[in-house]
């Protein structure tokens, strides 16, 4: 079977599932895009790896395994989602220590969170893709200072015959605030290990350079 290479295109909160959050991976050489409903502890992981320059001050469980990987001289290679069973994603970390490579079973939110850290590539089968990958409906949405907002926000995912809908995370209510208020909070999100609202504030931060 064919493998199919995957790179993250974000992470949206569902407004069906409480709690949940979609991550969405888009095929490299195409257009179709593989819906993943993750939890919140997840989802906060993977999008800390993704803001490189969000430090937490303790390390987190991934942080840990990477750091745990590394003194032993263990190395992520690459993630493969190998199935889904009645909508839930099964995935495989291919490591390679002295050599020798070991594949382990992981959650596919798990496995993602540590190939970031790991900078190694996301493959899922032809098959799966052919089975769940969809092609998502975007609209772009109109900054108050009439640019276009970086933000992509996905009217619906249509999987398993369920239609879930998902809201982008915005920045509207950092708007108001400057750039020493917006930084000044960014620590203080930071501290207190509240990764989500630290990465909104990063983005909004961003959109000031």
């Amino acid at each position: 079977m064919s493998l199919v290479r995957l790179q993250i295109k974000g992470i949206s909160y569902s407004q069906t599932q409480n709690g949940a959050y979609a991550l969405i991976l888009n095929e490299v050489d195409g257009d179709r895009k593989l819906p993943i409903v993750i939890g919140a502890f997840e989802a906060q992981s993977i999008a800390i790896a993704l803001e490189k320059e969000i430090k937490p001050p303790r390390p987190l469980t991934h942080d840990l395994f990477k750091n745990f990987a590394d003194r032993f001289d263990i190395v992520v290679k690459q993630v493969i989602i190998h199935k889904l069973v009645d909508g839930v994603f099964y995935s495989s970390i291919i490591c390679e220590r002295d050599k020798i490579e070991e594949i382990i079973d992981a959650r596919t939110s798990d496995a993602i969170a540590l190939a970031l850290r790991f900078d190694a590539p996301i493959f899922t089968y032809k098959t799966i893709l052919d089975k769940a990958g969809i092609f998502l409906k975007f609209s772009s949405k109109e900054k108050e200072e009439e640019e276009s907002d970086d933000s992509i926000v996905v009217d619906e995912i249509l999987q398993e015959g369920e239609t879930v809908e998902i809201e982008s995370t915005g920045t509207e209510g950092f708007r108001e605030m400057t750039l020493e208020e917006l930084h000044k909070e960014l620590d203080k999100a930071v501290t207190n290990e509240d990764y989500e609202k630290a990465a909104k504030l990063r983005d909004e931060i961003s959109k000031r350079k």
